[in-house]
């Protein structure tokens, strides 16, 4: 079965240190982790502080021999009209690239942008420019680059992934199944996002409800692992529980027994 990573987001009450110390214990060995408390971007990105930053989470990750699979860079405002908010986010992004390369993450996720109303008709367009800049920086440091499909995005459903990704030459999908799924897309048309997707998340989900524990989730586990199969999929699978609760249903899950419940029934049907 694919190597599990599990997100660092899932534990962000927990100083990264802890994080990793519990996934270690665990007998994980590697981390997704995303902007916020776990790797501060204005740390990361400045003259003065971007060393120490460095050595902090490099000693961490050493410490209990982790490594970084992913980082989430989340700046949704690629898509914004007001051009002084895109910039400043095209500007983080790419001063935050040689950061990423630097503790060994092996690609980069973002969002395609907050969403717009659709009489916004230049939204998408702006969001395809914004994705062009952020691949062309992330190629020069060799790091491949994917949107995650995601609620309140500009990319919310499978078509609308699928746009980006024949808009923007290179551009790859970070799946995260559940919040395709809690819209109530089936598997088949999820899985058109397969051949584009370089990262796969998964959680429990069920109607309109973005995580539940996993005994009340209504994922067919067994036809998601045959649909990822059957397409080739050779990435990682990363484990991606929510502390952000109510955002679109999300209840709360004991993070520790979901992480076990999960890699036992995929050990299970990945055979």
């Amino acid at each position: 079965m694919p190597a599990l990573t599990v997100h660092s987001w899932g534990m962000n009450d927990l100083l990264l240190p802890e994080v990793l110390g519990t996934l270690a214990r665990l007998g994980f060995r590697y981390v997704d982790l995303g902007t916020g408390g776990h790797l501060n971007v204005a740390h990361a990105t400045s003259p003065s502080k971007r060393a120490a930053h460095l050595q902090e989470i490099r000693g961490d990750l050493a410490m209990f021999n982790l490594q970084v699979v992913d980082v989430y860079v989340m700046l949704p405002r690629i898509s914004a009209a007001d051009e002084a908010k895109r910039e400043t986010d095209l500007k983080i992004f790419k001063a935050l690239v040689p950061f990423v390369k630097a503790i060994g993450a092996r690609g980069i996720t973002v969002s395609a942008g907050s969403a717009h109303p659709p009489d916004d008709s230049e939204a998408h367009a702006r969001a395809v420019d914004g994705l062009q800049q952020m691949l062309a920086a992330a190629r020069k440091a060799e790091l491949p680059l994917s949107i995650e499909p995601h609620l309140d995005s500009m990319a919310a459903t499978p078509a609308q992934a699928l746009a980006f990704v024949e808009a923007v030459d290179g551009l790859q999908v970070t799946l995260d199944w559940a919040h395709l799924a809690c819209q109530k897309h089936k598997p088949a048309e999820i899985a058109k996002l397969l051949p584009h997707t370089r990262h796969l998340h998964l959680r429990g989900y069920a109607p309109n409800r973005l995580q539940v524990p996993f005994e009340k989730s209504k994922h067919d586990l067994a036809e998601i692992v045959a649909l990822v199969r059957e397409s080739g999929y050779t990435g990682m699978v990363c484990l991606d529980f929510m502390q952000t609760l109510n955002w679109h249903g999300a209840q709360a899950v004991d993070i520790i027994r979901e992480l076990l419940r999960w890699r036992e029934a995929l050990r299970a049907l990945w055979t």
